[in-house]
């Protein structure tokens, strides 16, 4: 197990030396020379992870990804013209899920109201677009 990481300087440590699941579980992950010089804090996605995995634990983490996952699903099934796809990425990683979908209700009443065709995708992405930033935009959250 774990052969294909046995280049990896962090696997190696975390997994191999100290037998943990994640960096999460180590308590000198806030001076440790492997992130420094990989630069994992300044990976923000990366780092954010590992401290929410610190603050909920790992099962948890996990369930929340999964419920990600089927957020950025129902936004490419329902909101993707064809160029969207990292713009609703982007999202799904920064903002909280309760914000995207509550951006979703409020585009559905606005696509509702301006009686937009359900198969007129660019106009529904605009719609939700628009929410989508604004939101991101009061919670001073940068996509």
């Amino acid at each position: 197990m774990g052969e294909q990481h046995s280049w990896c300087s962090i696997w190696n440590c975390c997994v191999k030396k100290h037998g943990f699941e994640t960096c999460a579980e180590c308590s000198d992950i806030s001076s440790c020379v492997i992130f420094l010089r990989r630069k994992v804090r300044e990976w923000i996605p990366a780092a954010d992870n590992l401290r929410q995995i610190k603050e909920t634990g790992l099962k948890s983490w996990l369930k929340e990804q999964k419920e990600r996952q089927g957020v950025l699903e129902k936004l490419l099934d329902n909101y993707n013209e064809g160029r969207s796809m990292g713009f609703y990425c982007t999202v799904c990683a920064r903002m909280p899920i309760e914000s995207i979908n509550t951006a979703m209700n409020e585009a559905k009443k606005k696509i509702t109201a301006a009686k937009t065709e359900r198969s007129d995708l660019k106009s529904k992405a605009k719609i939700l677009k628009t929410e989508i930033t604004d939101m991101a935009a009061k919670a001073n959250v940068r996509l």
